[in-house]
């Protein structure tokens, strides 16, 4: 049934003026975000088959083509709704991920050690997809800006000093942390993990940003390489 043939009390949008967006189930707040549907299916329709096979902590993990091609189904191509779709779930999860930020005062975060910087980023630990990260420092080791490098596995051709330190010296950081997850779970460092390591903290000395600390988040523990300094 669309969402236009329901009884008006019952609509979402007015569900939520009447009770607040907090009695509104997920799958008509997505409703409202989604605003219409298309091709025999109401949003919530569309809403509730996005959340049956992904929920929404696993919608990030599968890219933004990924969740195109699911939205369209079995239709040959994707319309412009798809695409809108696309862009107001991705933009919705950002808006979710700055906020939460936000309220936990997460870019007036003084980092002091690894395990600071695990309970800031242990989200990743649980991502099916490697993704690279730094964190840009002021001289009170807080956090001025996080940002996203690379997303793959780990390696000198993939994280290169130009792409890591460029944000470093807009922001006009004094130093700068290393982060990624290992989707295994296990956060031993590779053989390419220490690699890159090296090629970084060797490019932050030359710029005089130094790297200092390099963490590899896994499911419920950390591997930090300041910590194990005698390994690098």
């Amino acid at each position: 049934m669309r969402i236009l043939d329901l009884p008006n009390f019952n609509k979402p949008s007015s569900k939520l003026i009447k009770y607040g967006a907090s009695k509104l189930g997920t799958d008509e707040l997505l409703a409202i975000i989604f605003g219409k549907g298309g091709h025999g299916e109401s949003a919530i329709d569309i809403s509730n088959r996005v959340l049956k096979k992904y929920n929404l902590s696993g919608i990030e993990e599968l890219g933004f083509s990924e969740l195109l091609k699911f939205l369209k189904g079995s239709r040959g191509k994707a319309d412009t709704a798809d695409y809108v779709r696309a862009m107001k779930l991705f933009s919705l999860i950002e808006l979710s991920k700055r906020y939460n930020r936000l309220v936990n005062h997460g870019y007036k975060r003084k980092i002091t050690n690894a395990k600071d910087v695990y309970d800031y980023l242990d989200s990743y630990g649980k991502l099916k997809k490697e993704y690279f990260l730094c964190l840009y420092l002021n001289t009170k080791n807080i956090i001025i800006k996080d940002e996203v490098i690379s997303i793959g596995t780990l390696n000198a051709s993939l994280v290169h000093p130009r792409e890591v330190f460029k944000t470093a010296i807009k922001e006009s950081a004094n130093s700068i942390i290393l982060v990624h997850n290992h989707p295994s779970g296990d956060s031993t460092p590779s053989k390419q993990d220490f690699e890159v390591t090296k090629a970084l903290m060797k490019a932050g000395g030359t710029l005089d940003i130094p790297v200092v600390d390099h963490v590899i988040i896994g499911s419920e523990k950390y591997y930090s390489f300041k910590e194990r300094a005698k390994e690098i």
